[in-house]
């Protein structure tokens, strides 16, 4: 795996950031996917979680990836929702994106997050701890992504947070 460097999002990141996601999660050249909005709009939102907003960096300080994590809910308790995880698609397949996932999670961990929910492929996501949100009596906040909901509980979840997880309200607009 080639050096990267993973570090808080600044105000210059901001461009590079939209560029990537774009360029990661975009099925036909020159057409914004959902996700660069989300990320917009999460940053301009009262879930935004400045500390949880990191960039990997070659480097030369190019930035080649992103991760972003804001609040969210279980019930009235507050847990973190993860997304997107976005990876140059030239810099795929690297370790940048598992560089990523080790960062955020050890960062929500020494801010003293409960846990982080996400929707996404359990063959990829399973590997960094995280397992079925039922396991954990977690409800998605659309039944329909059950199979695909999962948590990863960090040191200061308590078992006692159960129920339906809620997204940030831009999330709505997916």
């Amino acid at each position: 795996m080639p050096c990267v460097l993973i570090r808080r999002e600044t105000p210059a990141d901001i461009v590079a950031i939209a560029e990537i996601t774009t360029a990661a999660f975009s099925g036909r050249p020159g057409q914004e996917p959902p996700e660069t909005a989300l990320v917009a709009a999460l940053r301009g939102s009262p879930a935004w979680l400045p500390a949880l907003s990191l960039v990997a960096t070659d480097l030369d300080g190019t930035v080649i990836g992103h991760v972003l994590a804001t609040r969210g809910h279980v019930g009235s308790r507050a847990a973190l929702a993860l997304a997107p995880l976005s990876v140059h698609p030239d810099r795929q397949r690297r370790g940048v994106g598992s560089a990523l996932m080790h960062a955020i999670l050890g960062a929500a961990d020494a801010l003293d997050e409960p846990l982080v929910a996400l929707v996404g492929a359990r063959s990829y996501y399973e590997r960094f701890g995280f397992r079925p949100s039922t396991d954990y009596t977690i409800e998605p906040p659309v039944a329909e992504w059950r199979p695909h909901f999962q948590v990863r509980p960090l040191s200061a979840y308590q078992p006692t947070a159960q129920g339906t997880f809620t997204y940030p309200e831009p999330f709505d607009h997916l």
